[in-house]
């Protein structure tokens, strides 16, 4: 009687031992969350008009709305939640396409008094276009990265791409050149 007891106490001690390791286990599973993933998608404004060079905001010539219809092809499988422009012509034309075939509102920013971190916290776990010039794209890229690492653009590149991604708070970033 007394092994058995024994026995029973042994199976009774092994059997709550197993509960909570898998209790604990099952803890920590639940406790694993999934990562924090913002993408942030930065453009130059597409091939302006320049038969006038005293026009501060031309539009966009012929080849400039071809690029943006083939802007808004290449972020056609791409989710994004939202769509930042400068006020120009040239940007808002560019952003267009994009924002018509998603559906969503351009809204516009300044560069020079844009809170780059505030921008980044109000994007947390977003996808986000923005469509600017060839000196505020790489700088936007930089000060978003926190390093100076791109200089401003030739003025005849208009199809970079530049793609920053955070997982989890930490950058990743690729310049992609779509021609």
């Amino acid at each position: 009687m007394l092994n058995m007891r024994k026995f029973f106490s042994s199976i009774l001690i092994l059997t709550m031992s197993l509960i909570l390791t898998l209790g604990c286990n099952e803890d920590k599973k639940e406790e694993k969350l999934e990562p924090v993933i913002s993408t942030f998608y930065f453009i130059r404004h597409a091939e302006k008009d320049r038969t006038d060079p005293e026009n501060k905001d031309p539009e966009l010539n012929q080849d400039g709305l071809g690029r943006a219809i083939r802007w808004a092809e290449v972020f056609d499988p791409i989710f994004l939640d939202a769509i930042y422009s400068t006020n120009y012509e040239r940007t808002s034309m560019t952003a267009a396409p994009t924002a018509v075939k998603k559906d969503i509102d351009v809204s516009y920013y300044d560069p020079t008094s844009l809170d780059i971190e505030a921008f980044k916290n109000d994007h947390e776990g977003l996808n986000v276009l923005v469509v600017g010039h060839s000196n505020t794209t790489p700088q936007l890229v930089n000060k978003i990265l926190g390093l100076e690492k791109y200089d401003s653009m030739d003025d005849d590149d208009n199809s970079s791409l530049f793609i920053v991604r955070f997982i989890d708070g930490v950058a990743t970033d690729i310049r992609l050149n779509m021609d």
